[in-house]
């Protein structure tokens, strides 16, 4: 799409009618969009194609359409946050990812369905796989749009495993960079220890793309030189990587079904994969995390406690962490250097660490579904990407990849290869 639109073999306004036509015959069941007008798409396509036609330079996302996860300011377009505390609140700033992805030529198609200030309570959003499954959570309406081919790429948040586990659920691939690697200014910020920036597309190689745009940023008054994330994924692995095959704390919650078809796929991986366990000192990631994250969510969510409007299991939430210690919380924040001292170690022995990006697929809509296969991640601030090449009960599943943190090309690399190799093997069969 990128490239016909760059040769003028495809307009900016085709784009946007045809996603128009497709968000209006799809999302009233799937319900993905927590804020999405025609008018203002027609409005961006006409100016992108009339820059295109002056012959001026155009940027790398050039009348690509991006929807936003609804926590991520946009300026003169509502952002609520999922919550009707934050109902009719418009920002007057874009957020910095959202510059960015203007800068770049990118179609803003519209805000995706979120949960209540990004939490855990499920959301409106329907699987477009079966409209009685949840899509995940919180970033539920950024992955459902992408599966259901409402938008080419979106943009989700992670604090636990809200970008991983829709993915796995909704049969795309979510990438969770390294932590920072995209900035939050302009974000709700739940847990800033925590918060990452991720998105979602059909492919690694797409969410390359979306992300050479994403991680520039300024730091110390100095730009990041860009990453070259699609032109190294697009290089290809020059040899076949070497992955280590996890079962993760919390192994005992996944499904028989899912072990079967890991196992499946760890086989037929041969000599390219060992057997990795994680020293005991993994199992305690989970609490750790979910420490840190309450304490934080306490501060950051204080001006929503007193308000009506709040859920009781997100009150609940804060409560819990307004009642940790703060010698607990701060040793807290000691645990992701440790843990990735260990995790150092192991990526001197392989190109990514392979496990299930859930327990099971997509269970049904009364629960947003079980992250426990994310949150190390997420604590550890090390990028994943979910691999949509299983597929349990007629449902997606995703395998989950890990690297070392900054490593976020060559594990796009390495997700690539393992996507085309599904694929040819499934053509070889």
């Amino acid at each position: 799409m990128r490239d016909r639109i760059a040769k003028g073999a495809l307009s900016v306004a085709q784009v946007a009618e045809a996603h128009i036509a497709r968000i209006e015959a799809q999302d009233p069941e799937i319900g993905a969009f927590a804020w999405f007008d025609a008018a203002y798409l027609r409005r961006q396509a006409d100016a992108l194609d009339a820059h295109r036609r002056a012959g001026r330079a155009i940027g790398a996302l050039h009348g690509v359409p991006v929807a936003l996860k609804d926590v991520i300011d946009t300026a003169r377009i509502p952002t609520e946050n999922g919550s009707r505390i934050d109902a009719g609140r418009v920002p007057g700033q874009d957020a910095a990812l959202v510059q960015n992805l203007k800068a770049a030529g990118a179609l803003i198609l519209g805000k995706t369905v979120t949960t209540e200030l990004a939490f855990m309570d499920p959301a409106i959003t329907c699987n477009p796989h079966d409209p009685a499954r949840t899509p995940g959570g919180s970033s539920a309406g950024s992955a459902a749009a992408v599966a259901a081919g409402m938008t080419a790429l979106a943009v989700g948040t992670q604090t636990n495993g809200s970008v991983i586990r829709p993915a796995s659920f909704c049969g795309t691939t979510g990438f969770k960079p390294t932590f920072d690697a995209i900035s939050t200014k302009g974000v709700l910020p739940q847990s800033p220890s925590l918060d990452t920036v991720g998105v979602f597309a059909r492919s690694p190689r797409e969410a390359a793309l979306l992300c050479d745009v994403l991680f520039a940023q300024v730091r110390a008054g100095v730009p990041v030189p860009p990453p070259g994330l699609l032109k190294t994924v697009q290089a290809g692995a020059p040899v076949p990587p070497t992955l280590a095959v996890l079962q993760p704390p919390g192994w005992d919650r996944a499904e028989t079904e899912t072990k079967d078809a890991f196992a499946e796929l760890t086989d037929s991986l041969g000599d390219q994969a060992f057997q990795l366990v994680l020293p005991a000192l993994f199992d305690q990631a989970e609490e750790i995390r979910r420490r840190i994250n309450l304490a934080e969510m306490a501060r950051c969510y204080h001006r929503y406690a007193s308000n009506d409007g709040l859920s009781e299991g997100l009150r609940a939430a804060m409560e819990e962490g307004n009642a940790i210690l703060a010698r607990d919380y701060i040793a807290a924040l000691d645990w992701p250097g440790i843990l990735n001292a260990a995790l150092d170690e192991i990526f001197q022995r392989c190109d990514a660490i392979l496990c299930p990006a859930a327990p099971g697929p997509a269970p049904l809509r009364d629960t947003t579904g079980d992250p426990v296969f994310n949150g190390l991640w997420t604590l550890c601030g090390t990028p994943a990407v979910t691999v949509p090449i299983l597929q349990v009960v007629d449902l997606p599943l995703g395998v989950q990849l890990i690297g070392p943190r900054g490593g976020d090309a060559r594990l796009l690399r390495t997700a690539q290869w393992l996507y085309d190799w599904v694929d040819t093997a499934g053509e070889t069969e």
